[in-house]
């Protein structure tokens, strides 16, 4: 009887790391560096659609953010002398997951003129896993991802990772 209840015990225990195994494997894994960064198309806020493909050739800055969210406010205003500094040397794709209504007022009034997309339906933003906002992809021209940083970057590190 002892028997039995121990192959049911190991039995039981089996099945319980089995699942638990299938379930992490069945989660998305973040976008690793090295890995071919997702197409994707977006429209702008000129209701432009614009598809990263667009910039194969180029290195691409791909920032995710919300005009809700602390960290992404704190880093607005480096993002913005990032662009003007680099000018066509980086393409940096904003992607935002707000209402347009929301971003147009928020990019008004603090006179951003980097591209910003709009990500509505929540459709980019679960193609590059993000879980934390602001996260930013550096991409090289080939398209690989070469950098990913997670939270407000200072410009030292945006310099740093498009070089």
């Amino acid at each position: 009887m002892a028997k039995k209840i121990m192959i049911f015990i190991c039995f039981c225990f089996w099945s319980v790391s089995s699942l638990a195994e299938t379930a992490i494997a069945a989660q998305p894994k973040n976008l690793e560096i090295g890995a071919k960064a997702p197409d994707f198309s977006l429209r702008n806020l000129k209701g432009e659609t614009v598809k990263l493909s667009d910039f194969k050739g180029k290195k691409v800055m791909l920032n995710f953010w919300a005009t809700w969210c602390p960290p992404c406010k704190q880093e607005m205003p480096a993002i913005q002398q990032f662009f003007e500094e680099k000018g066509e040397d980086v393409v940096i794709l904003a992607v935002n997951i707000d209402g347009a209504e929301d971003v147009i007022e928020f990019v008004q009034s603090r006179k951003i003129t980097f591209p910003i997309l709009l990500d509505e339906n929540n459709r980019v933003n679960e193609q590059y896993k993000i879980v934390t906002i602001p996260t930013t992809f550096f991409i090289d021209e080939k398209g690989i991802i070469q950098h990913k940083f997670y939270s407000a970057m200072p410009i030292a590190i945006m310099r740093e990772f498009s070089k």
